[in-house]
């Protein structure tokens, strides 16, 4: 059997296993257990397995994927999420659209804090969603606006599929962290402009005057010191050299278990929800690197992979048309997996393809620039349909509003993700600049 045809049946029978509602991990798993035997046996495989999860497992940088999410969970629970959204209605609520650009603001600032995109959805849509409605915006803005704002938790560090892409591609996190930070800005002040404009030529969205504007008090300004402080100890940190990410997420977890404290809303249940919730989402997500190891290493033992890199280089295309392939491939993808399975499973296979191209920078530019976009192209995947994990997840909260409505809604904010995937394509030095402040 050729090496391309057992790559097919790898990826068929993966397929195949999603399709029938197979948990993606599982998935992989087996697609990969399938491949591995008919190329190397069941001894080779149960060696494999022997070994691999330990050495994946016990790697220390992935220490930082629980800990941000404990910190995520920590001011989900903590009722930070609503001072954050007060303090930015009452900067955006004067505006015609201000209440769904507040809900932006918010979604921005809860996921410097978060790193996780569905989570960042769902706590502000909590929150959010109740007063959109009660001030007459539509269902369609509504939870459009907050489907797209929740893709901020992954684009404005910490992100953790972005940890994810640094531990695949043998990456520095602060400097991945650092470079995200300018997409992340745009991509909020993207979705702003879009909400702008969209409540303008699209009649009946938003109201045209917010006669209920909040007004801003000194109470709403103390409420969100806390996690203020808390972002700037991570951060500040983590760039001034005094400690390392994976030591910045634990202190930015114990710092954020205080400011709920001090804002008296972490209970004994909630505290518990928070590690419990912590260590479902981490065996998840490790679950799915297991997974992706065995079916990468699969594919790698059909050499296809190494193959097509050389076939793609031997093509003289220009390394953006490369790029540009890719991502479409991204975008096509979204459409039956979800964001971290997607760069578990293609980034051993396209990353040593960028690297064997010349793009005009240093190798470790063009890794840090190329996971800017694959970060950027994955959150599309968020809301496009036929999926779109934040469409789904937005919209079963909103029970009223047709699932039909929150994907128009999504619209203007994809033509905004697309705009900015373009800018940083074109011109990679837009996220890159800031690395020449970080040592």
């Amino acid at each position: 059997m050729s090496p391309l045809m057992l790559v097919l049946i790898i990826f068929a029978i993966m397929l195949v296993l999603m399709a029938v509602r197979v948990p993606i991990a599982a998935a992989m798993f087996v697609a990969g257990a399938v491949g591995y035997v008919m190329q190397a046996g069941w001894l080779p495989l149960s060696n494999f397995l022997n070994t691999q999860a330990f050495a994946r497992f016990a790697s220390y940088d992935l220490s930082v994927i629980p800990l941000f999410i404990l910190m995520g969970n920590f001011a989900t629970q903590g009722g930070i999420s609503k001072a954050l959204f007060n303090i930015a209605s009452i900067v955006m609520g004067r505006f015609r659209g201000g209440l769904a650009m507040a809900a932006v603001l918010a979604s921005a600032a809860f996921g410097s804090i978060c790193g996780s995109s569905v989570a960042t959805a769902a706590t502000i849509t909590s929150v959010a969603l109740p007063e959109m409605k009660r001030h007459g915006y539509s269902g369609r803005l509504a939870t459009g606006t907050l489907a797209a704002g929740g893709t901020l938790g992954i684009l404005i560090p910490p992100s953790v599929p972005l940890v994810i892409y640094a531990i695949l591609a043998e990456q520095n996190i602060a400097k991945l962290f650092a470079a995200a930070m300018v997409p992340g800005i745009i991509a909020m002040l993207g979705y702003m402009i879009a909400i702008a404009i969209y409540v303008r030529v699209v009649p009946g969205q938003a109201p045209v005057v917010d006669d209920d504007a909040p007004k801003l008090t000194l109470a709403a300004v103390l409420a969100i010191i806390p996690i203020t402080l808390v972002f700037f100890i991570v951060f500040g940190g983590i760039y001034g050299g005094f400690f390392t990410p994976t030591e910045g997420a634990a202190v930015g977890a114990a710092a954020t278990f205080v400011a709920a404290l001090i804002k008296r809303e972490m209970t004994v249940q909630k505290f518990k929800h928070c590690f419990y919730a912590t260590a479902e989402s981490a065996a998840m997500i490790f679950m799915i690197f297991l997974g992706a190891d065995l079916m990468n290493s699969a594919l790698s033992l059909t050499q296809v992979p190494a193959q097509l890199a050389s076939v793609v280089n031997g093509w003289g295309l220009s390394p953006l048309m490369v790029v540009s392939a890719i991502l479409l491939f991204y975008v096509v993808l979204g459409a039956v997996m979800d964001e971290l399975s997607m760069i578990l499973l293609t980034i051993p296979i396209f990353f040593p393809m960028i690297m064997g191209l010349d793009f005009g920078m240093s190798k470790e530019l063009t890794a840090i620039w190329f996971g800017i976009m694959v970060l950027m192209t994955v959150g599309f995947g968020l809301l496009a349909p036929p999926v779109g994990l934040n469409v789904y997840v937005v919209n079963s909260l909103a029970k009223d509003v047709p699932i039909s409505e929150s994907y128009k809604g999504v619209m203007p904010f994809l033509i905004s993700d697309t705009l900015r995937t373009l800018l940083l394509l074109f011109f990679p030095g837009i996220s890159l600049w800031v690395l020449q402040f970080i040592k």
